[in-house]
């Protein structure tokens, strides 16, 4: 685990696409799924290097030469938000996942953040899964997204972090 550099945009963005296209293809529509890789690559290169904030970060999992996955986390009003986390499903089951998640707690603890939330996607049953056998849990709140064609729901967990 290591905080992204700029050289990493191009591969955070294949990283996501190619998630994006195994995970959520039961789900989102074609559209929502196609973006251009360059385009991914230029919010990811702008998140990397002009973060809002010291508390906006992007972390990255790396299996040898090989960037594997990510996590982007940032300030939400009380708390601290999980707003990607991702490994390409060809490195899952490695613990890069688990790594990027604790990681990044042990930075929102040295910032004092004390809750941590994140937005799932309520049909990906593989990412709440994961969050709850870590500890994390469905806080009730769900919020839909118009995806095009239909409103998607997604469901909010979170965690204490003082535990």
């Amino acid at each position: 685990m290591r905080p992204a550099r700029p050289q990493d945009a191009e591969r955070i963005a294949r990283v996501q696409l190619s998630t994006w296209k195994t995970a959520y293809a039961s789900f989102l529509p074609a559209e929502a799924l196609d973006v251009p890789a360059e385009q991914a690559a230029a919010l990811w290169l702008r998140a990397v290097e002009l973060p809002p904030s010291a508390q906006h970060r992007v972390l990255v999992a790396m299996d040898g030469a090989e960037l594997v996955g990510f996590a982007a986390s940032e300030p939400a009003d009380d708390a601290v938000e999980l707003s990607a986390l991702l490994v390409e499903p060809r490195w899952g089951r490695r613990g890069h996942g688990s790594r990027l998640v604790a990681a990044t707690v042990d930075h929102w603890r040295e910032d004092g953040a004390s809750t941590a939330r994140h937005w799932a996607w309520e049909r990906d049953a593989a990412t709440r899964a994961f969050l709850t056998s870590a500890g994390w849990e469905l806080d009730g709140s769900a919020r839909g997204l118009d995806t095009g064609p239909r409103v998607e729901r997604q469901v909010r967990l979170h965690t204490d972090l003082s535990a």
